[in-house]
């Protein structure tokens, strides 16, 4: 694990939205640490470290608690709906070597056909892998994939150790015309077929 990961936090007996709102308000996060059947470990964390290490989506803590360490897992980020400050974070026990099941973010490389876009239909697929060992997202590549071309999760290419948790037919990436531009296309070709009748008329 990296030295950057580790985390220095304090077990808290005070609980309540009053002493929570102490809490952050001296910079902390209350958090709980649940798992491997131990009892739930209270804690406060501290803010402006542990905020930048959970940008990464499934980051794992290596935790000291009275002096004890343990690997543990972003499990939940609760955040205000308006300020979108943490009030709240879950952390999972997890052990070396040992299989977790996470959701992984779906990255788009690529640009797809001209006049054509790439939809993500799955922004995270989910996979079982070593918990000291999860990857930061899974690559697609779209270059130069036509209208139609359908990606499912069986046709991602996995992080080495990763097995695919989630359907092999779940659609990842749809490549197709934007409807603007296939409406457009239409009410075109419908104009010429329309100027085309006059001038047959006039043929004959």
């Amino acid at each position: 694990m990296s030295e950057d990961n580790k985390v220095h936090a304090q077990t808290r007996e005070n609980f309540g939205k009053g002493f929570a709102r102490r809490l952050r308000a001296a910079g902390k996060i209350p958090a709980v640490i649940y798992g491997h059947g131990t009892a739930p470990q209270h804690v406060a964390l501290p803010g402006h470290q542990v905020s930048l290490l959970i940008r990464r989506a499934n980051a794992v803590l290596e935790i000291d608690v009275d002096g004890t360490e343990q690997l543990a897992l972003v499990k939940d980020v609760q955040k205000d709906p308006v300020h979108q400050v943490i009030e709240h974070i879950d952390l999972l026990v997890v052990k070396k070597g040992e299989k977790i099941q996470v959701d992984v973010p779906v990255v788009v490389l690529g640009e797809p056909f001209a006049g054509t876009i790439a939809n993500l239909d799955a922004p995270s697929i989910s996979l079982e892998v070593e918990a000291t060992h999860i990857p930061e997202h899974v690559e697609v590549d779209v270059e130069g994939l036509e209208d139609g071309t359908h990606i499912t999760a069986a046709d991602l290419t996995l992080p080495k150790g990763a097995v695919l948790l989630a359907e092999p037919e779940l659609l990842v990436v749809a490549i197709s015309v934007p409807a603007a531009t296939a409406a457009a296309d239409n009410e075109t070709e419908e104009g010429d077929a329309e100027a085309a009748e006059p001038a047959a008329e006039a043929a004959e």
